[in-house]
């Protein structure tokens, strides 16, 4: 099997290196109503920044979505995030051609729709409140407060090592006693690009989009992701595949994360990559007759 690192252009849309990622694309292409595309956020959608409140959407990212979307069952953008956070963050809200866009956050426990600009959302988990206030001295007393940083997300809380002198030490260090203190107040510890997360066990990637896929009836099916946090939708791709849904893996590259990698149909170059994908997917979709 070749390397998805470099696909084959196939009138401008790359060539997935999987029989089964070929299969999924073939599906999109040829029944794009049937079709759900999904896609995370941080890292795939935006550019992952030193400081998470300054990430943006690439700039063509929205218009590539808006482009797409009229054309397809759904568009849904699934994030660790808060759901507000990554429609204001995206400037996801009031596009035009997004009406019907969907944004999973908090990993599907907050759902906003663009059509009603209202997120539902379960009541907070007691054990994120305990870790926020029990984490700065946590983090103090086992002396790893220096270059890390808290990141409050409401429903979880996330400690980065971005900022430390060496990030990779710095987090491997930190995943014992974050996963220990995670155990202890009922939550689970979520590992990501130098980002370890505390939140809520019970949801995750692969549960939502196994969820809005069914609700939808699609028959094919895209997602999108860059970290160890879309495993599980890539998972659940995988299973729509055992019961009959083709479905295409697309990994938004880096050197950061290699695992995703290994497992997609296809590896683009960051959300510049993505972006462009996109763009070739709504040029085949809207050219194509009827």
């Amino acid at each position: 099997m070749g390397s998805p690192m470099e696909p084959e252009a196939v009138d401008s849309v790359p060539t997935p290196a999987t029989e089964a990622g070929r299969d999924g694309l073939d599906a999109i292409l040829a029944r794009p109503g049937r079709a759900v595309l999904a896609f995370d956020f941080d890292g795939t959608l935006a550019p992952i920044v030193p400081d998470p409140d300054q990430a943006r959407a690439h700039p063509g990212a929205v218009p590539a979505l808006a482009a797409l979307a009229p054309h397809v069952a759904s568009v849904v953008v699934i994030t660790g995030r808060p759901a507000a956070v990554a429609v204001r963050h995206g400037g996801l809200a009031d596009v035009p051609g997004l009406a019907d866009l969907v944004v999973l956050g908090h990993y599907g426990a907050e759902r906003f729709s663009a059509r009603t600009g209202t997120v539902d959302a379960p009541a907070p988990h007691p054990g994120v409140a305990a870790v926020r206030a029990e984490l700065p001295g946590f983090l103090q007393s086992i002396g790893s407060w220096k270059g890390t940083w808290i990141e409050e997300k409401g429903r979880s809380v996330a400690v980065h090592t971005r900022r430390a002198d060496d990030p990779d030490a710095a987090f491997e260090a930190l995943r014992e006693p974050l996963a220990d203190l995670a155990l202890r107040h009922g939550l689970i510890l979520e590992p990501g690009r130098l980002v370890l997360e505390l939140r809520p066990p019970g949801m995750d990637k692969g549960a939502a989009l196994l969820d809005h896929v069914r609700r939808t009836g699609a028959d094919a099916v895209l997602y999108a992701g860059d970290d160890l946090g879309d495993l599980p939708a890539f998972a659940a791709v995988d299973k729509l595949r055992s019961e009959g849904v083709p479905g295409l893996l697309v990994c938004s590259g880096s050197t950061e994360v290699t695992e995703l990698a290994r497992r997609a149909d296809l590896v683009v170059d960051g959300p510049q990559g993505v972006v462009r994908l996109l763009e070739a997917l709504a040029r085949r979709i809207t050219d194509a007759p009827g």
